[in-house]
Parts: structure tokens; C-alpha cells; sequence
């Protein structure tokens, strides 16, 4: 055998091998790879360093539509720790199957909890009752959290042509309101955390909301600050700051204190955390692993394939 002979084996081998560990790494990163029956019933999580949780809405609005059994059945097989943004009759359940829920909602039916918020004091009377409720139930239950929202711009958010409040105003108007409950909330032991949310996406309610007032990250800081409690945090939404601020790493080293809860989603579509989106996340949970964060993580993407795959996908990528 001469040189160029032994020379063109040695490449084609390690071609060949190269290529096997490629289609590896390919299985074992790009999660969309795995095949449902390979990994179905295998749990996602491995080394729990992030907490992860569930989000409920979007695997019962979407997809197969689960009931809230189904949502704490597939949260315990995956090893994921919660069920989070349930209605408080859901609660015995979360107990039975050894969950807590990470952040609790609140009831501003019939409209949105986003919809009407701390910015604009007409809804303060309504807004403190439904928020104090929701404290008391996540005490009695010893859930951490309780989320909150600055509310639309729009002094009516039903009426299109109403007039807005100035964001200077409405900053004001969220510390003086949040003043009158964050008190309760210390009392209680239970953290209140306001979500960022986009402003940006107009393409579906579910994924952006124009018009919302506190779609900037810092603008939300601002106003936790200024309110100036332990129990009051911001729920960085990941999906969110991305599309409206970006530089998502920096800002959780910058906030780290501030930071109470997190969301996932894939960007853009806010769909599943594989390769069709823009957001490295394994960056994003090593990151948190290394600003010390102790809180949540729940997953909430919208499913646009089978949802169990997908859940477990995503929970995988983010057990860092």
C-alpha cells in the first residue's frame, strides 16, 4: 500500500467518523432531532441546577389542549418542580402531585391580568383586591410569587381612540399603587413580580401586545426601584426582552437582584426553544447558574408539533 493510498484511508476514515460524532452531537443539541419514542417517557431533567416549572396556559389552549392532570403529570415525568399561572381551585392538585406553583395570577376577569394594571389608579380598587387575594392564596399554600403588569398606555385599553397616559405618569402611578400592596405582600412572604412584555408583535395577542407600557426592560427596573421592596421583582421574560431590547445576558448580570422569575420562548413565533429560533439558551441558563439565581424557570412557548416532545426538548436544553 503506498503513501496515497494509506493518506486517502485515513481521511475517509476520519471523514466517517467525524461524521457519526457530527450526527451525535447533532441528536444530543439540536433537540427537534429526537424522536418521540426514543426519549418520551425519559425524564428531562438530569442535574437541576435550574428549577424549571411548567406554564399552563400554553399547553391548554394549544396543541392537544391538556387539562391541568395532564400538565402535572407531564411536569413530574419531565422533573420539572412546578405548574405555574393556574387558577387557585388548581392548587389541591399541584399539592397532590408533589408540585408547588412558581408564580401565581391573578383574576382580572373577564379582561386579560395584562390588560389593566398598576399604571392607571381607575383600576386600582379592583386590581388591589384581586392581587391581595392572590397573595393570600400563595401563602397559604407557601407559593413564592404573585405576578403583576404596569397595564396599557391606553387610559381605556378597550377603546382604541382613548387617550394614553404619558410613561413618566404611568411609572409614577405603578409605584404609588404597588406602595399600597407590596406591604401585605412582605407581611405574607410572598414576592410580587411584574412582567416585561413585548410591544413589538402584532401577529397574534398570545405573542405580543402593542400598546402595553412596560415593554423595556429598564423602564421596569426603574419602577421596582423606586418602590423600593425585597418583595417586589421583575419577571424577565426572555422571549420578550429579546424582541424588545436584546442584549439578554448582560441585562440578567446588570439586574441580577431585581430578577424574581423567567420565561422561555423561542424567538421569533414564540414557539418551541429549537433550531428554527433565535435565542441561545443554554447561554442564557449558564448565565443564571452563574449570577447565583435560585428562582424559576418556566417554559412558555406555544406548541406547533407534538407538545410532550417539544416540553421535553426544551426543559432538556435548559437543565444546564
Amino acid at each position: 500500500m503506498n503513501d496515497h493510498t494509506k493518506s486517502s484511508i485515513n481521511r475517509r476514515n476520519f471523514l466517517q467518523t467525524a461524521s457519526v460524532a457530527a450526527m451525535g452531537a447533532a441528536a444530543w443539541t439540536g433537540c427537534a432531532k429526537l424522536k418521540p419514542s426514543s426519549r418520551r417517557r425519559a425524564p428531562a431533567v438530569l442535574k437541576g441546577r435550574i428549577k424549571q416549572s411548567v406554564v399552563h396556559w400554553c399547553f391548554e389552549m394549544f396543541g392537544e389542549k391538556w387539562n391541568i392532570e395532564k400538565t402535572c403529570q407531564v411536569a413530574k415525568e419531565l422533573g420539572c418542580q412546578s405548574v405555574e399561572l393556574v387558577a387557585a381551585e388548581h392548587y389541591p392538585v399541584l399539592v397532590r402531585h408533589g408540585l408547588t406553583c412558581a408564580i401565581c395570577q391573578i383574576n382580572m376577569n373577564p379582561d386579560p391580568p395584562f390588560l389593566k394594571g398598576f399604571n392607571n389608579p381607575d383600576h386600582w380598587p379592583k386590581l388591589l383586591q384581586v392581587t391581595r387575594d392572590a397573595i393570600d392564596a400563595a401563602a397559604a399554600y407557601k407559593f413564592p410569587n404573585v405576578i403583576c403588569f404596569t397595564g396599557y398606555a391606553a387610559k381605556n385599553p378597550n377603546d382604541p381612540n382613548s387617550p394614553k397616559i404619558p410613561p413618566d405618569e404611568g411609572a409614577r402611578n405603578c409605584v404609588e399603587g404597588l406602595k399600597k400592596i407590596v406591604g401585605y405582600a412582605e407581611q405574607k412572604g410572598v414576592t410580587l413580580c411584574m412582567e416585561i412584555l413585548n410591544s413589538r408583535d402584532t401577529s397574534d395577542p398570545m405573542k405580543g401586545h402593542p400598546g402595553y407600557q412596560g415593554d423595556h426592560t429598564d423602564y421596569c427596573i426603574d419602577i421596582i426601584k423606586r418602590v423600593g421592596s425585597p418583595r417586589l421583582k421583575l419577571l424577565f421574560d426572555v422571549y420578550h426582552v429579546q424582541i424588545m431590547d436584546g442584549d439578554i445576558i448582560r441585562r440578567l448580570r446588570d439586574y441580577r437582584e431585581y430578577i424574581g422569575h423567567v420565561h422561555t420562548a423561542g424567538n421569533p413565533g414564540r414557539c418551541e426553544l429549537d433550531h428554527k429560533q433565535e435565542i441561545n439558551y443554554v447561554a442564557v441558563m449558564n448565565a443564571l447558574v452563574e449570577i447565583g439565581y435560585t428562582g424559576y424557570v418556566g417554559q412558555e412557548f406555544i406548541p406547533t408539533r407534538e407538545p410532550y416532545q417539544g416540553l421535553w426538548e426544551a426543559v432538556r436544553l435548559c437543565d444546564v
